[in-house]
């Protein structure tokens, strides 16, 4: 079982709880306006978190910038009174071969962004997401059943190790850009893994599309559960827990049904027509058609101890 971590096992609502200034001319206010003039017009987590922040420090937002233009899977850039501006992620800086400061060493648990002005580090917002408590049930259950649990996320190391080890998981990928995720799951399979993937952001849609089962969950987007073979109502992961364990009780009620159903075939008919009769034992057809409709009867209270165990 490969998870999604933001809007999956986290909630997937951020807040600021970091402002550095890298530099002496942008103060808080200014890093945050900037940032927020940028976001205004996206439905990413983060960006709705700056534009909350920003609101809450009474900031009024920019008019929208010129040349906006959104970094694949890093972040977006664009020109505000004549400035290029972006805001990014730590791998859009190591990309650049833009070294951060080293006060900004990862903290477990946070999210980073940065914010360039001209290219040159102007400041750092901290960002901070919360585990589903739901989540903690549902990768349990999952390594009761004998499943492996591994996240998948584009956040940084340190904060995909902190998540892994507080949920328990087998493991974790971190700092996987979108169009990589789905090369992930190819990478899991040639090694042999029957793969379901479970997400719900539009960065997730072609991992769940390459896996052997995709899980949208409720939050997600159209795209992703379009492209998904099993979409959940509600964002739960015990829900994604409970339908790996339902479907196999499920199959195993086909297999017992099947057997039982054969089995009274299998031996009554032939009885009834008479293949042991020399050996003295034989049933009248009656009975035979009685045992027929006595496996109907095994089947059906069989499928409702599927309800009963669930």
């Amino acid at each position: 079982m490969l998870f999604d971590k933001t809007g999956t096992l986290t909630r997937g609502t951020f807040e600021v709880t970091k402002i550095e200034s890298l530099d002496g001319e942008y103060n808080q206010e200014k890093i945050i306006s900037l940032a927020a003039a940028l976001e205004q017009s996206s439905e990413h987590p983060i960006a709705k978190s700056i534009l909350t922040k920003a609101r809450e420090m009474d900031i009024k937002t920019i008019d929208s910038p010129e040349e906006l233009t959104a970094i694949k899977g890093k972040g977006i850039e664009g020109k505000i009174n004549g400035k290029h501006i972006t805001v990014v992620s730590p791998g859009y800086l190591k990309e650049k071969g833009i070294a951060p400061p080293d006060k900004l060493k990862e903290d477990a648990g946070v999210t980073r962004v940065f914010l360039l002005v001209e290219g040159e580090l102007a400041g750092s917002i901290g960002l901070s997401d919360t585990i589903r408590p739901e989540s903690y049930q549902a990768v349990k259950t999952l390594k009761k059943s004998g499943k492996k649990c591994y996240m998948i996320t584009g956040d940084n190391m340190a904060t995909a190790k902190a998540v892994s080890y507080e949920l328990g998981l087998d493991g974790y990928f971190a700092e996987v850009l979108p169009d990589q995720k789905q090369e992930k799951v190819k990478d899991l399979q040639e090694q042999g893994e029957y793969l379901a993937m479970t997400g719900d952001g539009v960065n997730d849609a072609p991992a769940p599309a390459q896996a052997q089962v995709g899980i949208a969950i409720g939050s997600g987007t159209d795209i992703t559960a379009e492209t998904a073979d099993i979409i959940l109502v509600n964002s739960n992961p015990q829900d994604v827990s409970s339908l790996i364990i339902f479907g196999q009780a499920t199959y195993r009620k086909m297999v017992q049904n099947l057997l039982w159903t054969t089995g009274y075939n299998v031996i009554a008919i032939p009885l009834a027509e008479g293949v042991l009769y020399n050996a003295g034992i034989l049933i009248s057809p009656a009975l035979g058609a009685l045992f027929m409709s006595l496996s109907t009867v095994v089947v059906a209270i069989n499928a409702r101890l599927l309800k009963i165990r669930r």
